[in-house]
């Protein structure tokens, strides 16, 4: 579950080390792991290991070892001459024992397999020069590429390429994997990542305190609210959608339904005056209330009971959404934020974030890419990392940012944050951002923590997606919701 940047990693390698391990023996163990790997392959694979001057090429020169040693016909490429080599790097160069060629200079073969050990996860500066044209050669060979530890030119921590990037097949990490397999383009350059044991003990976590995780049951489940035996509806919470009016009601349904079918025990969509019969026809179990504008609601919010709130899909960017937006969140209500309420405020930052940091309840926001750039331009002008652009505006805002996306990133105020793992592309669909709002909301209303509910939110939203397989329309998500909580129970 936990990701390790590569600065963390090289903690991990450094507390094993000092308990029980040698250097020596933590390159071994490595360089096996990525042998096995390519012993998949037949005996009459031409195998092409790359390497640098690194413990990436030590890894590239204990692989190229077992394969020879185990019958495979393996030619080795070295950036530089042996002679740079030190410590248990040129430890393994000696024990290879066979001739090495310039990586740089020397000829692809045209089958076969290329291992690709040239540069490490903890990549600093962007690829150039003849190194640059050594990766658009592999890329355009066609041959399966497994990568140690990272495709060479992915940076580790952030997913970003830098200038060019090996893209491999398979990529073989050791002990945990770190946030650059997860993150866009990063791992679309991955491939299959698996996750070799070397020996590291798990132990060593409790040292490094790492922050960033793969979004998966095990770092919500213990927060996850589940019905009591003496339970009652008025207990599992009472959520309420703003609706848009008769042009936008759509997005409001969707938001209720996935509210009500995660758990809430109680749903009310809050509607102007001229949709309120386009609800009333389409809802049954969801209950339907007038609420015109802010007088409207803040009628609405006379009743304590009513506790949890999802503002803003469909809703137009507007004054009239931003004063709903002010007065849900100085009510002390859980507050869910998305679509038109975040938009409303693009002109309106400074006081945005003012609001939110003295909100009285927890809250959460899911902005997509295009909606954080409108709110936070200073932030997203100044990382091109998702996971600082996500924990920036968290830090800023004191709310729970859940930055959507292939790779959605889940941000806490306190640091730490989930990658998800599991959103098929068929979620790149109308509406299902108003499906993953409700969701959010339905759990806010349980009283779950707000990264959690909105950790476990992502990860539901990707599972019900993922159950119903091609052809989804987000109509099809709530209803695929028992199954996907079927899965998790």
């Amino acid at each position: 579950m936990e990701l390790l940047t590569p600065s963390e990693m090289a903690d991990a390698d450094r507390l094993a080390i000092a308990e029980a391990m040698t250097a020596d023996q933590l390159l071994e163990r490595a360089g096996r792991a990525v042998a096995d790997v390519a012993a998949r392959h037949p005996f009459n694979t031409p195998i092409l290991v790359l390497c640098g001057t690194g413990l990436n090429g030590g890894d590239g020169f204990v692989a190229a070892r077992i394969l020879r040693e185990r019958g495979y016909r393996v030619r080795l490429g070295l950036l530089g001459p042996v002679s740079a080599l030190g410590g248990e790097v040129a430890y393994a160069a000696e024990k290879w024992g066979q001739p090495v060629e310039d990586a740089l200079t020397l000829s692809l073969p045209r089958e076969g397999i290329i291992i690709d050990a040239l540069l490490g996860a903890g990549l600093s500066r962007d690829i150039g020069g003849p190194l640059a044209v050594l990766v658009e050669r592999i890329n355009a060979s066609g041959l399966q590429v497994i990568a140690v530890d990272l495709p060479s030119g992915i940076d580790g921590a952030t997913g970003q390429i830098r200038g060019v990037a090996v893209k491999a097949r398979e990529t073989v990490t050791f002990f945990r994997r770190k946030p650059g397999h997860m993150l866009l383009p990063g791992k679309l350059n991955c491939g299959a990542v698996r996750v070799a044991d070397i020996g590291i003990a798990d132990n060593v976590l409790a040292t490094i305190r790492p922050r960033t995780f793969v979004n998966q049951p095990d770092l919500w489940r213990p927060c996850f609210p589940h019905p009591e035996p003496a339970g009652h509806k008025y207990a599992r919470g009472h959520l309420v959608v703003l609706s848009a009016g008769i042009e936008g009601t759509g997005a409001a349904r969707l938001a209720a339904k996935a509210g009500l079918r995660v758990g809430a025990g109680l749903v009310t969509v809050a509607s102007p005056s001229d949709a309120l019969g386009i609800h009333a026809a389409s809802l049954d179990a969801i209950m339907v209330r007038r609420c015109d504008g802010p007088e409207g609601l803040a009628v609405m919010l006379e009743d304590p009971r009513r506790n949890a709130f999802v503002v803003g899909p469909a809703l137009p960017p507007d004054e009239e959404t931003r004063a709903k937006v002010d007065l849900v969140l100085s009510s002390a209500r859980a507050v869910l934020i998305d679509a038109g309420a975040l938009s409303a405020f693009a002109a309106e930052r400074i006081h945005f974030i003012a609001t939110l940091r003295a909100a009285l309840g927890p809250v959460v926001l899911t902005p997509h890419e295009g909606e954080f750039a409108r709110v936070f331009d200073d932030i997203a002008g100044k990382h091109a990392d998702k996971l600082q652009r996500a924990r920036a505006a968290a830090e800023a805002t004191g709310a729970v940012i859940v930055l959507k996306g292939a790779d959605t990133v889940v941000a806490a105020p306190d640091g730490r944050a989930g990658i998800n793992a599991n959103a098929p592309p068929t979620l790149a669909t109308a509406g299902s951002g108003d499906v993953l709002s409700g969701l959010i909301g339905g759990l806010l209303a349980q009283s779950m923590p707000a990264f959690e509910a909105a950790s476990a939110a992502v990860w539901l939203h990707g599972e019900a997606a993922h159950l119903f397989g091609p052809g989804l329309t987000a109509d099809d998500l709530p209803a695929m919701l028992p199954k996907a909580l079927a899965a998790l129970l």
